[in-house]
């Protein structure tokens, strides 16, 4: 995945709304009047974190007829998940190694 993607999808996911908006468009498709309902801001405020999620791939806007759904792209969530699981690999080992080396110290205490 190009790192500018991977960059994209973190600037879009760094904002509480966009996050909201990601967690209710993952229950099912919902237009923009459904989304901006438990928002304090402008239907265009809303209308701008829809840009910007849609320019990052999380989301895409369909049309049927007068009905503009927008639905949940899972594939960047998928790529940001990837990415933090080789970090997790790396945390996971490191704490495992930590955890050794405190019961060693604590069984050498032990025998004291």
């Amino acid at each position: 995945m190009p790192a500018d993607q991977l960059s994209a999808t973190f600037a879009a996911l760094a904002d509480p709304t966009r996050r909201a908006i990601l967690s209710r468009l993952s229950t099912g498709e919902a237009t923009v009047n459904e989304l901006a309902e438990p928002f304090a801001v402008s239907l265009q405020a809303v209308s701008k974190h829809l840009k910007v999620l849609e320019r990052a791939g999380l989301i895409s806007r369909g049309r049927t007829a007068q009905w503009r759904p927008c639905r949940l792209e899972p594939g960047p969530l998928e790529d940001v998940s990837g990415w933090v699981a080789r970090y997790r690999r790396f945390w996971d080992g490191s704490f495992d190694r930590l955890e050794e080396q405190l019961k060693e110290i604590q069984g050498g205490q032990r025998d004291d």
